[in-house]
């Protein structure tokens, strides 16, 4: 057989002009990341097709032959190419050790995110490998307090790329999805204003005006079931378009007729997918069925931006400072900013606070020591015929303060954190031992970080408000001989405290989120003492206690009864 002929015969030469091609256009896609479906097309199908056309034109090969041959060869290699170079000891993330399958692809994080069950295996993995876990190709999760402030903080990172996949667009993204730290801070001022402490102040009467709706809802159910979680969802959303529209929900009244809120959050499974995937969120972007919820989502909120618009300022809600109306001489913002805005504030500000009014009662019922004395101080500073909707007590309140703080610890509902990205081309971060190379996405894991008895010692995964006490040096006011109940190998880390994130990148909203709950609370316990459903098994809460978008809400039967 002549050699140069098995050499360079038809097929071999095909192969061999596609394979190097494939490895070259890895090269491209490791280089540039980008989210354009064109450029992603041309790099995929253009090469081969130049290898098939100049092999057939220049020897006996059929077209449809070399093709063939061509984008095999071409797809092959560019596949192993990828697989080499990500389980490589080159790789920047090669020294951090974790799965073989998360190392090679984000898709199967994106397949164990579907059961809602990702912040148990961020947890698990943190147990077997470390601080420090590979998640994805160029993906890191962290539970590092030391790392906290230096990646979240006040010179922490800029956001990562999963708002991208989740909202199925890289263009025209939410404050929360701004990648660039400037054109963030930029957008954020106007929620600043908004969620300033003189602004917070005019928003109490709506918060309280909603909290006794809600009172009296719950007093004509008296000695029946209610499912708590479902009146929190109505009083947190009816709030909210209070704060941010001045109006325009009435779930408390009606109840969700249209199902609205359901819907949405069955559309949080697709998001978290697409979340660990941008680019395939991307793509699904282009398909109408994967589109509509948020395009109705959007049509529904810019019809309330436009009635706003038209009615005008009755009050300083939010919408007041989003649209710039505080300040007569700057222009409003494009239409399509104030409704991404509007549903931030509704979505994010609803959800979070849904779920953790849900998570403060079930932690309360399923532990009745913490509930009689938070009950004690609720009584002593807000009696039986005092104003509870006033927050003049609570700053004095230091129980209340200590049980949303362990609630928010043990049940977050942000139980990731914030994704953050060290920039492609910029340089690596270093922190302590700690070396991110560039274009590496990371979580600060606020779950992992929660759990952690090396920063919550004892009872980590338990509910124990008493920890903030001896925390603060102070004892428990109902309790003075608890200060000589303080175990000796007490850990309390709160550098490893992250609900609402860290720096000027945190939860806008936090201040108000934590007053919206204490009037709450304070209303619900000064009126009524609520009692678990008879055989409610309370591990269904953790069961179903899912991380999506935003944590989920477990259901919570309880048996409502008048305090006499």
């Amino acid at each position: 057989m002549d050699l140069d002929v098995y050499v360079w015969s038809p097929k071999r030469q095909t192969a061999v002009y596609a394979m190097v091609l494939g490895i070259m256009a890895h090269q491209v896609f490791r280089q540039h990341e980008t989210y354009r479906i064109s450029i992603h097309f041309t790099l995929l199908l253009t090469p081969p097709l130049l290898v098939a056309v100049t092999v057939s034109s220049t020897s006996q090969s059929t077209l449809e032959k070399a093709l063939l041959d061509s984008y095999a060869a071409y797809l092959s290699a560019l596949v192993l190419s990828v697989v080499a170079y990500r389980l490589s000891p080159s790789h920047p993330l090669a020294c951090y050790p974790g799965p073989i399958s998360l190392r090679l692809s984000k898709l199967w994080m994106a397949f164990i995110s579907r059961s809602g069950y990702q912040h148990l295996y961020y947890k698990d993995l943190h147990e077997r490998y470390g601080n420090v876990v590979r998640i994805g190709p160029n993906e890191l999760s962290i539970r590092e307090p030391s790392a906290v402030m230096a990646l979240v903080g006040p010179s922490g990172l800029p956001k990562g790329p999963h708002v991208t996949g989740r909202l199925l667009t890289d263009k025209d993204l939410p404050m929360i999805g701004i990648e660039d730290i400037s054109s963030h801070m930029t957008r954020r001022r106007a929620w600043n204003r908004g969620f300033s402490s003189a602004a917070i102040a005019e928003y109490e009467e709506l918060v309280g005006r909603r909290a006794m709706q809600l009172v009296q809802r719950l007093e004509a159910h008296q000695g029946r079931q209610v499912d708590l979680e479902r009146w929190f969802d109505y009083f947190s959303y009816d709030a909210m378009y209070d704060i941010t529209f001045g109006g325009g929900s009435e779930l408390l009244r009606d109840g969700d007729e249209n199902n609205v809120w359901s819907v949405l959050s069955e559309g949080m499974t697709a998001m978290t997918f697409f979340g660990h995937v941008p680019w395939l969120g991307v793509y699904f972007g282009f398909l109408p069925a994967a589109t509509r919820p948020i395009k109705s989502l959007l049509a529904a909120c810019k019809g309330l931006v436009k009635q706003r618009m038209q009615r005008g300022s009755r009050t300083r809600d939010l919408f007041h400072y989003l649209n710039h109306e505080d300040q007569k001489d700057k222009a409003p913002p494009p239409m399509r900013q104030l409704v991404d805005d509007g549903i931030l504030a509704i979505v994010g500000g609803a959800d979070t606070v849904s779920g953790a009014l849900t998570s403060v009662l079930f932690c309360l019922l399923t532990h009745p020591e913490a509930y009689e004395k938070l009950q004690t101080e609720i009584d002593e500073y807000y009696p039986r015929g005092d104003n509870v909707l006033s927050t003049r007590c609570h700053r004095d309140m230091k129980y209340l303060e200590a049980v949303i703080n362990e609630t928010l610890r043990v049940y977050s509902p942000g139980l990731g954190g914030s994704q953050r990205k060290v920039p492609a081309d910029g340089p690596g971060v270093t922190v302590g031992s700690l070396y991110i190379p560039p274009g590496t996405a990371l979580w600060v894991h606020a779950f992992s970080l929660h759990r952690d008895p090396n920063n919550f010692f004892p009872f980590p995964d338990d509910f124990w408000p008493e920890r903030w006490l001896f925390a603060s040096h102070s004892s428990d006011p109902l309790s003075p001989e608890a200060a000589d109940a303080k175990p000796a190998d007490f850990v309390h880390n709160e550098e490893a405290y992250m609900p609402f994130s860290h720096g000027p990148m945190n939860c806008v909203g936090k201040n108000f989120a934590l007053m919206e709950m204490r009037i709450v609370i304070c209303a619900l316990v000064q009126r009524f003492r609520f009692r678990l459903r008879e055989g409610y098994d309370r591990a269904d809460y953790d069961r179903n206690f899912k991380d999506y978008l935003i944590a989920s809400r477990p259901n919570l039967p309880v048996i409502v009864e008048l305090r006499g």
